[in-house]
Parts: structure tokens; sequence; C-alpha cells
């Protein structure tokens, strides 16, 4: 294989295939970078047996070949070599080297055959459809916060996609939840989409899939299978199991009858709530909501520091109610949220919360309230 690309092309292409190698692997092969060179362009892919991405960038390729070399020492080399650079990769007779030269620098890296790299993107994806990138992304920043991070309860370490009925017809709906706090987004479902079953995509793909999306321009292709997820982004493919897992019935935990309805500018409540959890412990990090006729009284204690107040002007005229939250969790919520102004569907102090947007009902948030 000999091939030589720009500098600044392959640098962004490792980029975002360095970010799904695991750094510490029992597998030698999963810690390199599979190159590949064909016709005038030099496909790169990494995977970590879960999820899998690549991309082809051009290259002047004159002979096609493939080897595999340390994907974390390759984006190092290429990230130090000076700007404009020309960058030459070579594999020797025997396959065991690549020499990568730029300028008056030469590195000589140990390789791995092609042959024995996985590959994860084979096999029928029967479900596709397109959906735009900056909505991608728009249903994975409203839900992300939410994953659950805790490893025993597995099926919730994902965002669960999913079709339902609507009014308007069939919507593309995204949910998370870690137990405390409940996120669901949803945009109209794109063609091709109504026959996709329940899937959960896993945290890690979550994460790649936003930031993917976050440089995309225009459409995003997804293909689904029973096992798992393809997603193409312009020159950049990523594949990913999916979580073998049934993800639980969340609609139950979404509160219908809340009849104490508190409206608050969304970003004078978030600044209050920033303020007064300053002195919040780490460990309890409650914040209390103490709501009248027309007036909200945040109130922090912490028997190590001292306590923290403040008062600002609200809508609500239900009976006077006491309610207790996670500062952090409020905070992530009021991150998501769009208009100027927050809508609160309250019970009882030890009920759960119904959060949204005034005027909108493509997301919206549960909360479960804390002691105070």
């Amino acid at each position: 294989m000999k091939a030589t690309i720009e500098r600044a092309t392959l640098l962004k292409s490792l980029g975002h295939i360095h970010r799904v190698v695991e750094r510490r692997n029992t597998i030698p092969i999963l810690s390199n970078v599979l190159l590949r060179a064909e016709g005038e362009k030099l496909t790169l892919k990494a995977t970590d047996l879960d999820v899998e991405i690549t991309e082809g960038i051009p290259a002047e390729v004159a002979t096609p070949g493939a080897t595999t070399v340390s994907a974390q020492i390759l984006y190092d080399i290429t990230r130090k070599l000076p700007e404009g650079a020309e960058v030459a990769l070579e594999v020797d007779g025997e396959g065991r080297t690549l020499t990568v030269r730029a300028g008056r620098s030469r590195f000589s890296l140990q390789a791995l055959p092609a042959s024995d790299f996985p590959d994860l993107a084979t096999g029928d994806f029967p479900i596709r459809f397109q959906l735009d990138a900056s909505a991608l992304k728009q249903l994975i920043d409203r839900t992300q916060f939410a994953i659950s991070t805790e490893e025993t309860r597995y099926y919730l370490n994902g965002i669960y996609l999913h079709v339902v009925s609507a009014n308007t017809g069939p919507m593309l709906r995204a949910v998370a939840t870690d137990g405390h706090r409940l996120a669901q987004a949803q945009l109209g479902a794109p063609e091709g989409a109504a026959e996709m079953p329940g899937i959960i995509v896993p945290r890690k793909t979550v994460g790649e899939l936003q930031k993917l999306a976050e440089i995309a321009d225009g459409d995003v292709t997804v293909e689904i299978s029973d096992t798992k997820i393809r997603t193409t982004i312009g020159p950049i493919v990523l594949t990913s199991k999916l979580i073998d897992g049934t993800f639980p019935p969340y609609e139950r935990v979404i509160p219908q009858a809340n009849d104490k309805v508190l409206k608050v500018d969304r970003g004078e409540f978030s600044d209050a709530v920033d303020r007064v959890s300053t002195i919040a412990s780490e460990r309890g990090r409650a914040v209390k909501l103490a709501l009248s006729d027309g007036r909200m009284v945040l109130t922090v204690n912490n028997p190590d520091s001292g306590s923290a107040t403040e008062e600002i002007g609200v809508q609500f005229d239900a009976a006077p109610l006491e309610i207790g939250f996670n500062s952090r969790y409020l905070l992530d919520i009021g991150g998501q949220l769009k208009t100027g102004t927050a809508v609160f569907r309250l019970a009882d102090p030890g009920s759960p919360t119904l959060i949204q947007d005034e005027g909108e009902n493509d997301a919206l948030y549960v909360l479960m309230p804390m002691r105070v």
C-alpha cells in the first residue's frame, strides 16, 4: 500500500475515528485503525466491537492495499505535523511496518494484518429512512442528559427510539430515563420509519451521533436491523450494536392529572436555581421551591456551609405548595427548554412533576421530587 493525503484531511478523519477506540484493549487489533487505499480514496475504520466508524477521504493512491496501525499514535503524529504537510503512507513488502513521511519527518509504525480486523457493518438492514441532521441532533440533545449510567439496569443505558401514533400522524420519539427523571422528544416520522421496531441506542453511540450530527450538513441516512443501527452522515458511516433489552413502559410515569400549574421565566428560574445551589452539598443538591400566589421562594440548606434563599415572581394561583428537587436535574432540564416560559404541572410534594415549554408539545420532561 502506498498513498498520499493532505495532513488536514487525515487529521479531521482521525479525529472522528479515534474516539471509538478504547484506550485499554485486551485484543491488540482493536487499538488500531484500518487503512484501506483504493481508487482515489483512503478509507479509515475503527471499532470496539460494539461501535464501528468508517470514513473515506480523498487520497493519491499509488499502490492499493490495506493495513492496521495504532489509532492513537497515528492521530498524535498527524496532529503534531506542520500545517499544510503532505502525508505519505507506505507499507513494507512484508506488511509488518507502516512508514509515515511528511517533510523531513519519518515514522515507522508496527502494523497488524487488515484481514484480522473485525467487520461490524455486515448483514441486512431492512428499515431505512432519512432525516435532517439538525433534527437528529435536537432529538439527542433534548434527551441524552437523562440516560442512566447505572450498569445493572443496562436497558436504560441508552435512548429508546420508536414510532408512535399521534393526531398529526406517526411521530419518531426518543425517550431516556434514569429513574429520577425522564426526557421525551419527538418529530414527524420520516418516510420509511413507520415500520421500525422500538430500539435502544447505547450511550456511547448516542454521544458519537451527537458529535457527527453537529458537523453534518443535510440529511442523515438511518438503517436498522434487529440487532444493529447504521447511520450515514456524509462520508462517515457509524454502525452500532443495539442494547438487547426491553425498555420499560415509560408512559406510566408521565403524569396526566397534575392540576397545579406554575409558569415561570425560564432564564430567571435557571439563574436563581444556579445561584442558590452554589452552597448545596454534592450528595444532596436539593433545592426547595415554596410556591404561593404569584411568587416562588427557592431555598437551599447545607449544614456544612449555610443556607441560601431567593425569591422570584411566577404565575401560580393554586394552594401554597412546598416541593424539593435535585438542583442539577432542574438545570439540565432548563437548559433544554427553548421558549421563554417554562410550565410546571404539579400534584403534591411526593408525586412526579411534568415540565414543558409553554405552547410546545414536541418535548416533555418528568422529574421526581426530593425530600427537603
